[in-house]
């Protein structure tokens, strides 16, 4: 079984700043890449950020110098530092890890169960 959790989420003003901390545990032989995506009420869910091994990163444009995605190879955690939120980064934002269970499996995603953003005054 793998497990992400994540934690961070809330409401914060235009403006403000959050950081989400996303916690993968469990039977876990390699993890090629870990990222954010998030979900707006009536829309499709998107990518926001994603970073690989060798801390390769991409982000959505929408979000590019204002979060930054970072990744604790050690813990297993990936963190989404988010500055100068707007009222549209508002969602249900969900952790992502692509991983291999044993050696020589196929790689998998994995979800957390998501965490609320709400950017509001």
């Amino acid at each position: 079984q793998v497990q992400l959790v994540e934690s961070g989420g809330g409401l914060v003003q235009p403006g403000g700043s959050l950081r989400l901390s996303c916690v993968t545990s469990g039977s876990i032989y390699s993890i090629y890449a870990m990222g954010w995506y998030r979900q707006a009420p009536g829309k499709e869910r998107e990518r926001v950020a994603v970073i690989a091994n060798r801390d390769n990163t991409n982000y959505a444009d929408s979000v590019k110098g204002r979060f930054t995605i970072s990744r604790d190879f050690a813990k297993n955690t990936v963190y989404l530092q988010m500055n100068s939120l707007k009222p549209e980064d508002t969602a249900v934002y969900y952790c992502n890890a692509r991983i291999s269970i044993f050696f020589g499996a196929v790689p998998s995603d994995y979800w957390g169960q998501g965490t609320q953003v709400t950017v509001s005054s």
